[in-house]
């Protein structure tokens, strides 16, 4: 009994330490529990990571040209940080009629950088091989 009650304190421990990492907890919405996850991997500068949530438009940027073309807008989260998403407009559609005040979905990967990071890959991949992102503004995906 004692060494069952161990591991399942062990258990207990790590669930803890992964919690901010993507599994879901209780009473949490799905858009916060992403800003959650965001908001660590910010903090422990953590890149490359599939995430999913919302935000306000906050500012709009113009295209990056350089490259493959990307629609760039500032989302603020619940947390209170700012995410740049950088849509790539040479795979997927451009998001129509995006404003300050807008709420903007997302699924894509999360890339640390001092200012909050960059979200990228919310689009389909063409070679199958990336998790397919998206978009979600006043009712249309943009994938």
């Amino acid at each position: 009994m004692r060494k069952f009650l161990g591991i399942a304190i062990l258990l207990a421990l790590a669930y803890a330490g992964f919690d901010n990492y993507g599994f879901d907890r209780q009473g949490q919405t799905a858009d916060s529990a992403g800003s959650d996850v965001i908001a660590a991997a910010y903090r422990d500068r953590k890149s490359d990571i599939q995430v999913t949530g919302e935000g306000v438009v906050v500012r709009v940027l113009s295209d990056d040209t350089e490259g493959s073309m990307h629609q760039r807008f500032i989302l603020r989260l619940d947390s209170g940080q700012t995410l740049l998403v950088a849509h790539n407009i040479d795979l997927a559609p451009r998001v129509q009629s995006i404003s300050e005040g807008d709420t903007v979905k997302f699924n894509g990967e999360y890339e640390w950088n001092s200012k909050g990071g960059v979200l990228h890959w919310t689009h389909h991949d063409p070679q199958g091989e990336h998790v397919a992102g998206w978009l979600k503004h006043n009712g249309t995906t943009y994938q």
